[in-house]
């Protein structure tokens, strides 16, 4: 029923969890309804719906510390998010996946640029095991979900800025495999899912991108341009509405003097 955006840069960085809601869309900004451990940015976001929790793992905090925490905060309550667990290694500038039972977080920037597919669980308070790895190591930021498979797609490696599509299974603990390409290499980019396809919005490529772009759960294939945002903008976050049909990007920025506070929807069953 509502999208959360928790954490963020700034000067100085935030540790607010943000929620807006998916029924209708309202004048206004989002509510402050609670506080990360920590004032971070740069994180993972999961999702469980059945619990009804979210989650915040990993991050970069001011100045220049990493952190492994696993916050989580309720959905049905709002109040602060609490630690409960730490990834396997400390990382920053990853993305975030969830099945119906666990929460992953995959790629990110430790020592060097990371290969790694966090698993934590959503019914048992715990630290993450290291399950599997992206097919190249980078910092992936956009993440999508199907009922069986994980996505992260683009990112940015010691090569420059990569188009890839990568899928691994939530059955079974085992490695990624690039599956297609966006349609361009981009990176800072946020991640969005319906039912049937994975979504890509805005980022960096030449510059701050205003694209929408998806690719099918059904079939392994390339992502398509599926329309724009209302403003170009690159490190915002992603949000799915599955019962609503829309996907949401919030927040943001370009230039970077230009932090964005903006809530954009789009629709999931027209390519607008």
């Amino acid at each position: 029923t509502y999208g959360y955006n928790s954490g963020g840069s700034g000067v100085p960085s935030s540790n607010a969890i943000n929620k807006f809601p998916f029924a209708s869309d309202f004048s206004g900004t989002a509510t402050n309804v609670g506080d990360l451990t920590v004032a971070k940015y740069n994180s993972a976001g999961q999702s469980s719906i059945g619990n009804g929790f979210g989650y915040t793992t990993a991050s970069e905090g001011s100045p220049s510390v990493t952190y492994n925490v696993i916050d989580k905060f309720s959905f049905a309550t709002d109040g602060d998010a609490t630690d409960v667990g730490d990834m396997s290694i400390h990382r920053w500038e990853l993305t975030g996946q969830s099945s119906t039972t666990d929460g992953y977080a995959s790629g990110g920037v430790p020592s060097t640029y990371g290969n790694t597919i966090d698993k934590f669980s959503f019914t048992t308070d715990g630290d993450a095991t290291d399950v599997g790895d992206l097919s190249f190591g980078r910092r992936p930021w956009s993440g999508q979900s199907s009922t069986t498979h994980g996505y992260s797609s683009g990112g940015f490696s010691p090569a420059g800025r990569v188009d890839i599509i990568d899928k691994f299974p939530f059955s079974t603990d085992a490695n990624a495999t690039d599956v297609g390409d966006l349609t361009v290499g981009k990176n800072a980019n946020s991640g969005q899912s319906s039912t049937a396809h994975g979504y890509s919005s805005g980022g960096y490529d030449t510059g701050a991108s205003n694209i929408i772009e998806k690719f099918p759960f059904a079939s392994d294939d390339n992502a398509t341009d599926a329309g724009d945002l209302s403003v170009a903008r690159y490190m915002n976050a992603g949000q799915s509405s599955i019962e609503n049909g829309f996907g949401y990007t919030s927040g943001g920025g370009y230039p970077v003097q230009n932090v964005r506070n903006t809530i954009d929807k789009f629709s999931f069953a027209t390519d607008a």
